[in-house]
């Protein structure tokens, strides 16, 4: 059974739109838990496949893939340069242009 914490936070995940991206900061705070951030990435990591979540498009709170080069960082800016993102020469998105609010 989930708790509402997580329902909130799949529901959150589950519908930013393409070309947009959040932090686990901002999920955790807008779904009712504002040192939650740790708990969205558990939930990401947990119920991303079974949810059909859009992961990719959750990103640090300094605009940056949290995956380390080889355990999905491509995979992620990939899909996300795909959807319209650009990284800057440190692989850094700029927040103010694409964060999403619920």
């Amino acid at each position: 059974m989930q708790t509402i914490f997580t329902e909130n936070v799949i529901e959150y995940i589950k519908n930013i739109p393409q070309g947009k991206i959040s932090t686990y900061g901002k999920i955790a705070k807008d779904c009712g838990n504002i040192k939650g951030a740790r708990q969205v990435s558990r939930i990401l990591h947990s119920c991303s496949e079974k949810e059909n979540l859009p992961w990719f498009r959750v990103v640090n709170s300094q605009g940056k893939i949290s995956l380390k080069k080889g355990y999905g960082f491509e995979l992620q800016k990939s899909i996300l340069e795909k959807e319209g993102i650009v990284f800057d020469a440190n692989n850094k998105i700029n927040l103010n242009l694409n964060i999403w609010d619920f």
